[in-house]
């Protein structure tokens, strides 16, 4: 299972906003269960994860027993190019989004159709997300697709429909901010709400419904 993972984390693939890169050398750990997970994490990772990456060791931890391990890795190595490609701080909304979004986690968007907080329009800040995401599994799930549809808002906001202009600002050195606002015309607080609306818009009550959340209920 190590040795069919490292081969694929071994190909140079193609990277949202960042083009055709390799991870590079990486060490990669496969723990056979929850319990030595943690063990290795040193309880730094919450418990319902199935991996973590560790960008300044270029290390990589994953669980071998839960979730679609391809899928899981892609995740993280997403963290790690990210981190080699942009040096300036991040914000963790943005890099699980990232992530989720390099790793086709698309499953999560449309998740947020049947879930009932997101339909009825109380949504957390881009501030109390970064919270939720290292949260109980509960409120984590929600986050990692609100984060995933911040990140492709800011795709839709510049004219090119991609990320490509804001990572350029970043590999550069500009501050996330400032960036931000140079590629959608925003700023933070104002990107939020635009964020937010778009949300409230696609995944509200009708969409609710429609998805199955009537029945559901």
């Amino acid at each position: 299972m190590a040795a069919s993972l490292a081969e694929i984390a071994d190909q140079t693939t193609a990277w949202p906003g960042l083009g055709r890169r390799s991870a590079g050398a990486i060490r990669l750990i496969l723990a056979p269960d929850q319990r030595r997970f943690l063990d290795l994490t040193r309880g730094r990772a919450p418990s319902w994860g199935a991996g973590v990456a560790v960008p300044g060791a270029h290390t990589i931890l994953m669980r071998a027993d839960v979730g679609d391990l391809e899928r899981t890795l892609r995740h993280e190595l997403a963290h790690l190019v990210l981190h080699d490609a942009v040096r300036v701080r991040l914000p963790r909304w943005f890099d699980e989004g990232y992530a989720a979004w390099a790793a086709g986690e698309w499953d999560r968007m449309a998740a947020l159709g049947l879930n009932v907080t997101v339909a009825r329009g109380r949504l957390p800040g881009l501030g109390e997300l970064d919270a939720d995401l290292r949260g109980t599994s509960a409120a984590a799930g929600p986050a990692y697709a609100l984060a995933m549809s911040a990140v492709v808002r800011l795709a839709e906001r510049n004219p090119t429909r991609t990320l490509d202009p804001l990572m350029d600002r970043l590999r550069a050195g500009e501050d996330f901010a400032v960036a931000l606002r140079e590629t959608t015309g925003l700023n933070p607080g104002q990107f939020e709400a635009d964020w937010q609306g778009t949300v409230r818009r696609r995944f509200g009550f009708i969409t609710w419904m429609v998805a199955g959340g009537f029945w559901a209920f």
